[in-house]
């Protein structure tokens, strides 16, 4: 896996849309149960439940938006002691839950510190040109329709599932698919692991290629052992959604200057 540090794209305006977004993301994450303190990877019973809980109210199921099934019994919050041991409590919902409406707040919620900086590095250096090409009005409501597409599109392939679906990365899936379509060479500095992390300049579309590959194979359980906690398929659906979205934008705009091969070290700095 390669990690993007930088695109060699400059814009023409300041990208508060991009912004907005992220500081957005690191607030609510902030304010989960028990967001601020997941890096460390611990959390007390109490926090789980309160945390499934809180899921359970504001992510998106999958089974919830196909047939819009909603539990009758959902965790309350609190923990307790059962005949099982330890654990928590379920009961009847005290709130109502629009499905359709959770895909938006889902779009906010994190798992952990990793898929937040990662998903937010995504948008960081991706999204500041697909706003500067939109604008910021299309460009959010571009942001939140990838987003349901994606998250739909999952649903779709996994109907019957009550996990909960959470995450910017569908929405931000599609960005990545704009930016292929508008922008497949324009430079991107990456890190690549390789004994040490490498700085590459590589243009747009073999990076971007290579993250699309990486997710259908992923997709299919290869390679990874979290196949089944990772929404892959919603990365997939997300991104051929941008780049249908985008393709009508691609011959009024402007490209940045093209990459002169696949450079690295010091020889790579030149034309930052």
């Amino acid at each position: 896996m390669v990690i993007p540090v930088h695109d060699v794209n400059p814009v023409s305006r300041t990208p508060r849309v991009t912004y907005a977004l992220i500081i957005a993301n690191v607030l609510v994450f902030l304010f989960m149960p028990g967001g601020g303190g997941s890096v460390a990877g611990e959390s007390s019973l109490a926090q789980l439940c309160h945390l499934h809980a809180f899921l359970d109210q504001y992510a998106a199921v999958p089974r919830e938006l196909i047939h819009g099934q909603l539990p009758g019994v959902v965790p309350t919050g609190a923990a307790g002691v059962g005949p099982d041991g330890p654990g928590c409590v379920f009961g009847p919902p005290d709130y109502d839950k629009s499905p359709v409406l959770s895909v938006f707040t889902a779009l906010f919620l994190h798992g952990g510190w990793l898929h937040l900086l990662g998903n937010m590095l995504f948008l960081l250096i991706f999204g500041n040109n697909i706003e500067d090409r939109m604008g910021h009005v299309r460009f959010l409501l571009f942001y939140v329709v990838c987003g349901y597409i994606a998250s739909y599109g999952f649903a779709l392939l996994n109907d019957e599932s009550t996990e909960p679906l959470i995450g910017a990365s569908g929405a931000i899936a599609g960005v990545l698919g704009a930016y292929l379509v508008l922008y497949p060479r324009a430079r991107v500095w990456v890190l690549v692991p390789f004994l040490i992390f490498l700085p590459l300049r590589l243009p747009a579309w073999l990076v971007l290629g290579f993250w699309f590959a990486l997710q259908a194979v992923y997709s299919n359980g290869d390679g990874v052992s979290d196949a089944g906690t990772v929404a892959y398929a919603a990365h997939i659906v997300g991104f051929l959604a941008g780049m249908a979205i985008a393709w009508p934008l691609r011959a009024g705009t402007p490209q940045p200057p093209e990459p002169r091969g696949l450079l690295f070290g010091r020889r790579a700095r030149p034309g930052w």
